[in-house]
């Protein structure tokens, strides 16, 4: 048995591990789970890259981090994940950057991977929400009916696809013998973050 339960924490797990060598891209990192995986990351040594649509507060979790960790590196890019430039943009500036190749376009990744010759690992956040979805073998070709659109089943829906879309990415990169692996998980039962802010039921 690791020791860990659904009460360790990111601080916990990663206890005695030298990151030093080591390059993270996060996601969402200006706030809730992303605030904290920068973090923990950020104290063992890791060189974060805080890719945030918000540059002001992403700024601001920095300075934080900065304050309580002496010496952490952290970079702050500007990525909003609804746009496809964008992803594009912040692809092309942490390779000219030299950071290891995490945001993978899918009709670039298999190039990028074999040419790298470089491990790595892409970690898709998702939940056991996951089981919570619409019927009728969920309607991912209808993502944009607003007539038959619930926030619940929309969101069970998301880290579905999550769960999905990392299955896919394991098996293409394993198929192209990259040293890279795709992995999504579920984070455990946290309440306390901005997550649920537009939940009626939560305030």
């Amino acid at each position: 048995a690791s020791g860990f339960s659904a009460y360790s924490t990111a601080d916990d797990v990663t206890q005695g591990i030298d990151g030093t060598a080591l390059t993270a891209i996060v996601t969402g990192a200006s706030s809730g789970i992303g605030v904290e995986t920068a973090r923990v990351l950020a104290l063992r040594g890791v060189h974060v890259v805080m890719a945030v649509r918000n540059l002001d507060a992403g700024r601001n979790v920095k300075e934080a981090i900065h304050k309580e960790i002496n010496g952490a590196k952290i970079d702050v890019m500007q990525l909003d994940l609804s746009t496809m430039a964008s992803c594009i943009r912040i692809s092309v500036l942490e390779s000219s950057l030299k950071y290891p190749n995490q945001l993978f376009l899918l009709d670039t990744m298999k190039l990028t991977a074999r040419e790298s010759k470089r491990e790595g690992r892409i970690v898709n956040l998702s939940s056991k929400g996951h089981r919570i979805v619409y019927g009728e073998g969920n309607p991912f070709d209808h993502i944009n009916d607003e007539s038959g659109y619930f926030p619940r089943l929309a969101y069970g829906q998301s880290k579905l696809a999550n769960i999905l879309h990392a299955n896919e990415l394991s098996r293409r990169l394993k198929d192209e013998g990259a040293e890279i692996t795709a992995n999504s998980l579920h984070p455990g039962s946290i309440i306390m973050t901005d997550l649920m802010r537009h939940h009626g039921l939560i305030k």
